[in-house]
């Protein structure tokens, strides 16, 4: 897919991706989500190797790891630099944001826990802006992970609002 320069190129690709029909965002919503509880259960399955000094423990790691692999294999298959392990990081770190978020909203501290999920939604959308070629690696800002009202009429993030809608089938 092509760099995207411009609004109306946006909305080309957007709608030529959709005519296409090679992204299934809902089923990409979905694998989004394993992949984060994939790399959950890594991280899992090592502290419990190191807490209890079992080996065995990271023969499942290396199991699950095989199969995280593959699944982001499906969704980031042309990268540069590292883009592979950015993309991974991204869902790993909306996945401890959401979780952080749910753990504050349980303590009683619902602005905090606000604050968890937007950024966790943030990097989410940041993880299928890559994937979706819609912004390349130079060309983020600060302001584009920190904002979300943005003041333009249909900003990036707001098409992938509509666009990222696991509820259409």
């Amino acid at each position: 897919m092509a760099e995207v320069k411009d609004y109306q190129d946006l909305m080309k690709k957007i709608n030529d991706i959709k005519k296409e029909g090679k992204i299934d965002l809902s089923v990409d919503e979905d694998l989004s989500i394993a992949i984060m509880n994939l790399v959950s259960l890594e991280e899992h399955f090592f502290f419990t190797a190191e807490k209890t000094g079992k080996e065995e423990y990271y023969k499942f790691l290396e199991t699950i790891r095989e199969m995280r692999k593959e699944f982001l294999g499906m969704m980031i298959k042309q990268y540069e630099g590292e883009v592979w392990c950015i993309s991974k990081h991204l869902l790993a770190a909306s996945m401890r944001l959401m979780e952080v978020g749910t753990k504050m909203q349980s303590h009683g501290q619902p602005d905090l826990s606000k604050n968890m999920f937007h950024k966790s939604y943030e990097l989410f959308k940041l993880f299928f802006s890559l994937r979706l070629n819609l912004i390349r690696l130079p060309e983020i800002k600060k302001e584009d992970v920190q904002k979300i009202d943005l003041d333009k009429p249909w900003t990036k993030e707001e098409i992938l609002n509509k666009l990222l809608d696991c509820c259409k089938e």
